[in-house]
């Protein structure tokens, strides 16, 4: 497995995004946890997260259990960086809600920390700004995790450029990730991933297929992909992150999967180089 960097640590070049094995639609256990160990079995050392990542309002932090028990039934499982979030809640009504505050951002990260299992997070990362609070504030307390040791590294996620420099700062250059929506359908977030490759900081695109909903219209949806996809006899998926990784050295895809056979597909794209002309094709697509 070919690997990028994060902070001061080494991954996997893609990660597994595991909130399809969390929300509406998710698997039985014993399928979501195949998931994951399919993907340690190829090579992944990437895991993303987050509290919010649950169905019901009754069971928070269902996604990080459930990565915390598969890990620690899976030999390769210390050797994985678990990337966690918080400031994003779901009442249990299928909605999103907010909650960017000092105090709930600090009692969120003790509550992972204790699902899972461990005495300081990989890296955590502020899940998305609340207009009700002062962006400031909000990274403030991310700091104040990261000077405490109940970090190792911190990121955020839905920033604008404005957001990611006033992070730097606040951080004291501790920065470390930016983790933003990116995918063929989806390409506004390109000035955020401009400026992390100028300043060194991992990229992070969710969603790199464009979503749980949208991932499997790549082949029909977008005419470029499919067409390199059928001449290099690989999907248009493996096409697509192959594509996003040779954006930049910074870039580090995390989709989503809920079944061993589509997370083994993603991780193949590692191993695909695509020509000069193949990417300005899927460029200018």
């Amino acid at each position: 497995m070919h690997t990028r960097r994060i902070g001061d640590v080494d991954v996997s070049a893609i990660g597994l995004g595991a909130m399809p094995m969390s929300i509406e639609g998710r698997p039985d256990e014993e399928r979501s946890l195949a998931t994951i160990h399919a993907a340690l079995d190829a090579g992944v050392t990437l895991i993303d997260t987050a509290d919010a990542y649950h169905r019901d309002a009754d069971e928070v932090g269902h996604n990080e259990t459930l990565i915390a028990k598969a890990l620690a039934s899976h030999d390769r499982g210390g050797d994985v960086l678990v990337a966690t979030k918080g400031g994003h809640l779901r009442p249990g009504d299928g909605s999103w809600t907010l909650d960017g505050s000092p105090r709930h951002l600090k009692e969120a990260c003790e509550a992972s920390l204790r699902r899972l299992g461990v005495e300081a997070i990989g890296l955590y990362q502020f899940h998305r700004p609340d207009p009700r609070v002062p962006y400031a504030e909000s990274v403030g307390a991310i700091r104040d995790l990261l000077d405490e040791g109940k970090i190792r590294m911190a990121g955020i996620s839905n920033a604008n450029p404005e957001q990611i420099r006033l992070a730097g700062e606040i951080l004291g250059g501790r920065l470390v990730s930016v983790q933003n929506q990116f995918s063929p359908a989806f390409r506004s977030s390109e000035p955020e991933l401009d400026l992390c490759d100028d300043l060194g900081i991992a990229f992070l695109p969710w969603s790199p297929l464009g979503g749980i909903a949208r991932a499997g219209e790549l082949g029909s949806g977008h005419a470029a992909f499919a067409r390199i996809a059928e001449a290099r006899g690989v999907s248009p998926q493996r096409v697509c992150l192959a594509w996003m990784l040779a954006k930049s050295p910074v870039v580090v895809p995390i989709p989503g999967a809920s079944r061993p056979e589509t997370i083994r597909d993603s991780l193949a794209a590692t191993d695909l180089t695509l020509m000069p002309e193949e990417l300005a094709e899927l460029d200018a697509a």
